[in-house]
């Protein structure tokens, strides 16, 4: 289980990484003229494009530490209720790139800075959950 539980905290730290760096090219995207948008639209994608499994695979990994362990606790209810919300959140980030795409952004650089700060108060709350357990 030791080495479940190693590949589950891999997978969630590298998909973290693109949940943090991904909307600061959103931001940078917003800020763009048009002979930086290009470059910014190929990074944003290729990031997408690797993150996707990533998240899947720490899906996968916590799953199977959920079937090892089993599903007790009202702290391990609330951490699977923040995962869903961030599934949601990298299935938006997917939607948000696809209208950078297609030029149809109608947001500023600011609400970009405050999207990228969901997922930073997602980890905090996991980690607490995790290692607190307070319910």
């Amino acid at each position: 289980m030791l080495w479940i539980k190693s590949f589950h905290i891999i997978f969630v730290t590298s998909w973290f990484a693109g949940l943090f760096y991904l909307p600061r090219i959103y931001v940078n995207l917003a800020m763009a003229g048009e002979s930086e948008i290009d470059r910014l639209l190929l990074m944003a994608g290729k990031l997408y494009r690797f993150m996707t499994p990533l998240g899947l695979l720490a899906l996968v990994f916590g799953l199977w530490l959920w079937l090892g362990f089993g599903f007790k606790g009202g702290w391990l209810h609330a951490k699977l209720f923040l995962v869903l919300l961030l599934v949601v959140y990298h299935l938006y980030c997917g939607k948000i790139l696809k209208q950078f795409r297609e030029g149809r952004n109608s947001r500023s650089h600011v609400w970009y800075r405050w999207f990228n700060e969901f997922p930073v108060l997602m980890l905090t709350a996991i980690v607490i959950l995790v290692v607190v357990k307070p319910f």
